[in-house]
């Protein structure tokens, strides 16, 4: 299937449940970007010679990973059960996501580390860390599929990164043309955050969120292409691009 194909197609399904997608998804995508927004203004007002951070800051990043697994998961079930053609509540998604948090969580950290390493290390290097942010950005699209790895394929953490790294292999150019979507919305978003913020906290809030819930649209994306790529002995349904 051709990206184009790949990328109408999630458009349709998107568009479809958005709906539902926000009813689910919004709550935590809200509560994620109140402690994003707390944490940098915290880091504003810091002291960059003797910067200071507690145990309500670690308490914060920690509650961003827990909510980022979870939303992920949530959202990983509900496109796992639509693709199947089966109708399911915000509720039902939830029950059947939480089992999968903590596997989520600890492959989000491992292969965070991963993809964090190189540019990390190409930093002390000066203008090196260009060649470490390529790097990170060609591991962060080999890794990509490993949510789906934990929830589809109900695979080990470790087992979900090895996965996700030999899945890729054929599709690496597809993936990378898909996460690349992040740049036009980042820059979109970043800018219309910094005229908001002008404007107040409350408005800051509503379009950080907007725009956090319009990237799910590359989870869906990303999905759609790992759906038509998989091998599976189990017919898939077509459901992601039918015009419900």
């Amino acid at each position: 299937m051709s990206l184009s194909a790949t990328l109408t197609e999630a458009y349709y399904f998107f568009r479809n449940h958005i709906s539902q997608l926000a009813a689910m998804t919004l709550p935590l995508l809200l509560v994620q970007v109140m402690i994003q927004l707390w944490l940098g203004n915290e880091m504003i007002q810091a002291d960059v010679e003797n910067p200071q951070f507690g145990g309500i800051h670690a308490a914060a990043m920690m509650a961003l990973l827990l909510l980022f697994s979870t939303l992920i998961a949530a959202l990983t079930v509900y496109l796992e059960v639509r693709s199947r053609g089966h109708d399911v509540t915000t509720a039902m998604v939830f029950k059947q996501s939480i089992q999968f948090v903590p596997p989520l969580l600890l492959a989000g950290v491992f292969s965070g580390l991963a993809i964090l390493t190189p540019v990390m290390l190409f930093a002390v290097f000066g203008p090196m860390w260009l060649v470490g942010l390529v790097i990170s950005f060609y591991l962060f699209a080999r890794l990509a599929y490993v949510n789906f790895m934990v929830i589809v394929e109900q695979l080990t953490p470790l087992e979900a990164i090895k996965a996700s790294f030999v899945f890729t292999g054929p599709i690496t150019t597809k993936t990378i043309a898909i996460l690349m979507l992040y740049i036009p919305l980042s820059l979109v978003g970043g800018t219309l955050s910094q005229i908001a913020a002008q404007v107040g906290f409350p408005l800051q809030l509503i379009t950080d969120t907007l725009f956090a819930f319009l990237g799910l649209f590359i989870n869906v994306a990303l999905f759609r292409l790992y759906m038509v790529n998989r091998k599976t002995d189990t017919p898939q349904s077509d459901d992601t691009h039918t015009e419900v």
